[in-house]
Protein backbone atom coordinates (compact mmCIF):
# COMPACT_ATOMS: atom_id res chain seq x y z
CA UNK A 1 0.00 0.00 0.00
CA UNK A 2 1.27 3.05 -1.11
CA UNK A 3 1.30 6.14 1.44
CA UNK A 4 -0.60 9.00 1.39
CA UNK A 5 1.11 11.95 -0.46
CA UNK A 6 1.58 15.21 2.47
CA UNK A 7 -0.45 17.93 1.47
CA UNK A 8 1.51 21.56 1.03
CA UNK A 9 3.26 22.43 4.59
CA UNK A 10 1.19 25.25 5.92
CA UNK A 11 3.30 28.61 6.08
CA UNK A 12 3.39 30.80 8.86
CA UNK A 13 2.97 34.54 7.72
CA UNK A 14 5.05 37.41 9.82
CA UNK A 15 6.01 40.97 10.76
CA UNK A 16 9.38 41.95 10.36
CA UNK A 17 9.83 44.77 12.70
CA UNK A 18 13.29 47.29 12.77
CA UNK A 19 13.74 48.34 16.44
CA UNK A 20 14.77 51.95 16.90
CA UNK A 21 12.55 54.12 15.68
CA UNK A 22 9.91 51.31 15.38
CA UNK A 23 9.65 49.87 18.59
CA UNK A 24 11.87 52.26 20.59
CA UNK A 25 12.33 55.74 20.66
CA UNK A 26 15.24 56.72 17.90
CA UNK A 27 17.11 58.71 20.48
CA UNK A 28 20.19 60.50 17.67
CA UNK A 29 22.23 58.04 18.69
CA UNK A 30 23.08 54.09 19.51
CA UNK A 31 20.84 52.91 22.10
CA UNK A 32 21.31 50.20 24.16
CA UNK A 33 21.50 51.62 27.96
CA UNK A 34 18.50 50.57 29.70
CA UNK A 35 17.32 53.79 30.95
CA UNK A 36 17.77 55.16 27.21
CA UNK A 37 16.01 52.40 26.06
CA UNK A 38 11.97 53.87 26.27
CA UNK A 39 9.88 51.72 24.28
CA UNK A 40 7.53 53.70 21.67
CA UNK A 41 3.83 54.67 22.59
CA UNK A 42 1.11 51.52 21.46
CA UNK A 43 4.03 49.18 20.79
CA UNK A 44 2.66 46.48 22.90
CA UNK A 45 -1.09 46.81 22.25
CA UNK A 46 0.15 47.14 18.29
CA UNK A 47 2.07 43.82 18.98
CA UNK A 48 -0.27 42.21 20.90
CA UNK A 49 -3.41 42.73 17.74
CA UNK A 50 -0.77 41.23 15.41
CA UNK A 51 0.06 38.14 17.46
CA UNK A 52 -3.63 37.27 17.96
CA UNK A 53 -3.97 37.96 14.04
CA UNK A 54 -1.67 34.73 13.43
CA UNK A 55 1.82 36.77 12.73
CA UNK A 56 5.45 35.59 13.93
CA UNK A 57 6.81 38.88 15.25
CA UNK A 58 10.58 39.50 14.24
CA UNK A 59 12.65 41.72 15.40
CA UNK A 60 15.66 42.47 13.08
CA UNK A 61 17.74 45.67 13.63
CA UNK A 62 21.59 46.45 12.93
CA UNK A 63 23.82 46.95 16.22
CA UNK A 64 27.27 48.69 14.41
CA UNK A 65 27.71 49.73 18.02
CA UNK A 66 29.13 46.29 19.22
CA UNK A 67 31.75 46.30 15.90
CA UNK A 68 32.60 49.72 17.21
CA UNK A 69 33.19 48.40 20.74
CA UNK A 70 30.30 50.89 22.18
CA UNK A 71 28.38 48.40 23.71
CA UNK A 72 28.08 44.58 23.75
CA UNK A 73 25.54 42.13 22.54
CA UNK A 74 24.71 41.33 26.16
CA UNK A 75 23.38 45.03 26.17
CA UNK A 76 21.49 44.58 23.54
CA UNK A 77 19.69 41.47 24.53
CA UNK A 78 18.98 42.95 28.04
CA UNK A 79 17.39 46.31 25.67
CA UNK A 80 15.49 43.39 24.15
CA UNK A 81 14.31 41.68 27.20
CA UNK A 82 13.19 44.86 28.52
CA UNK A 83 10.98 44.95 25.10
CA UNK A 84 9.61 41.49 25.80
CA UNK A 85 8.74 42.17 29.00
CA UNK A 86 6.81 45.23 28.25
CA UNK A 87 5.01 43.07 25.59
CA UNK A 88 4.24 40.21 27.03
CA UNK A 89 6.71 37.93 25.23
CA UNK A 90 4.83 38.76 22.27
CA UNK A 91 8.57 38.55 19.90
CA UNK A 92 9.15 35.16 18.47
CA UNK A 93 12.77 35.77 17.32
CA UNK A 94 15.17 38.69 17.17
CA UNK A 95 17.98 38.94 15.21
CA UNK A 96 20.97 41.83 15.25
CA UNK A 97 23.68 42.68 12.95
CA UNK A 98 26.41 43.55 14.84
CA UNK A 99 29.19 44.66 12.07
CA UNK A 100 29.71 48.01 10.66
CA UNK A 101 29.96 48.69 7.45
CA UNK A 102 33.22 50.55 7.08
CA UNK A 103 34.77 47.48 8.63
CA UNK A 104 33.27 44.71 7.04
CA UNK A 105 30.75 43.65 4.20
CA UNK A 106 28.20 41.75 6.03
CA UNK A 107 24.67 40.09 4.09
CA UNK A 108 23.40 40.70 7.78
CA UNK A 109 22.68 44.49 8.03
CA UNK A 110 19.80 45.86 6.00
CA UNK A 111 19.56 46.86 3.38
CA UNK A 112 20.80 43.42 2.83
CA UNK A 113 18.63 40.44 3.63
CA UNK A 114 20.33 37.09 5.59
CA UNK A 115 18.44 38.34 8.80
CA UNK A 116 14.95 37.54 7.27
CA UNK A 117 16.09 34.79 5.03
CA UNK A 118 17.21 32.89 8.45
CA UNK A 119 13.54 33.81 9.91
CA UNK A 120 11.97 32.56 7.04
CA UNK A 121 14.02 29.56 6.89
CA UNK A 122 13.22 28.99 10.64
CA UNK A 123 9.77 29.70 10.76
CA UNK A 124 8.74 28.32 7.51
CA UNK A 125 7.25 32.09 6.69
CA UNK A 126 5.36 32.84 3.20
CA UNK A 127 6.94 36.20 2.68
CA UNK A 128 3.92 36.97 0.25
CA UNK A 129 1.85 36.85 3.55
CA UNK A 130 4.71 38.82 5.76
CA UNK A 131 5.33 42.62 6.28
CA UNK A 132 7.99 44.43 7.27
CA UNK A 133 7.86 47.73 9.22
CA UNK A 134 11.15 50.07 9.35
CA UNK A 135 11.88 53.47 9.39
CA UNK A 136 14.74 53.95 7.06
CA UNK A 137 14.32 52.66 3.30
CA UNK A 138 17.11 50.16 3.39
CA UNK A 139 14.55 48.19 6.37
CA UNK A 140 12.22 48.23 3.16
CA UNK A 141 14.94 47.41 1.12
CA UNK A 142 15.77 44.22 2.84
CA UNK A 143 12.13 43.06 2.89
CA UNK A 144 11.68 43.88 -0.90
CA UNK A 145 14.63 41.40 -1.73
CA UNK A 146 12.63 38.73 -0.32
CA UNK A 147 9.36 39.90 -1.20
CA UNK A 148 8.29 40.64 1.79
CA UNK A 149 5.96 43.90 1.99
CA UNK A 150 7.31 47.50 3.49
CA UNK A 151 5.75 50.16 5.38
CA UNK A 152 8.09 53.09 6.35
CA UNK A 153 7.11 54.73 9.78
CA UNK A 154 8.54 57.58 11.81
CA UNK A 155 9.14 61.37 10.70
CA UNK A 156 12.66 61.12 9.33
CA UNK A 157 14.15 62.55 6.17
CA UNK A 158 13.40 59.60 4.19
CA UNK A 159 11.42 59.66 1.06
CA UNK A 160 7.92 58.54 1.61
CA UNK A 161 7.04 55.33 -0.35
CA UNK A 162 3.62 54.64 -0.94
CA UNK A 163 2.87 52.57 2.31
CA UNK A 164 3.76 55.14 5.08
CA UNK A 165 2.21 55.42 8.86
CA UNK A 166 3.07 57.76 11.13
CA UNK A 167 4.01 54.91 13.88
CA UNK A 168 3.63 50.92 14.21
CA UNK A 169 -0.16 51.55 15.78
CA UNK A 170 -0.75 53.39 12.41
CA UNK A 171 1.20 50.14 10.67
CA UNK A 172 -0.39 47.50 12.47
CA UNK A 173 -3.94 49.24 10.73
CA UNK A 174 -2.79 48.72 7.60
CA UNK A 175 -1.60 45.65 8.05
CA UNK A 176 -4.61 44.20 9.71
CA UNK A 177 -7.12 46.21 6.82
CA UNK A 178 -8.56 48.14 9.52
Amino acid sequence: MKPAAAGPVAREKAVFLDRDGVLNHEIGHYVWQLDEFVIADGVPESLARLKAAGYRLIVVTNQAGIAKGLYTAREVQACHQKLQQACNNAIDAFYFASAHPSESESLMRKPDSLMLEKAIARFQIDPGQSWIVGDRLRDLQAGAKVGVRGILVGEGEEVRPELYAADLRAATNIILGS
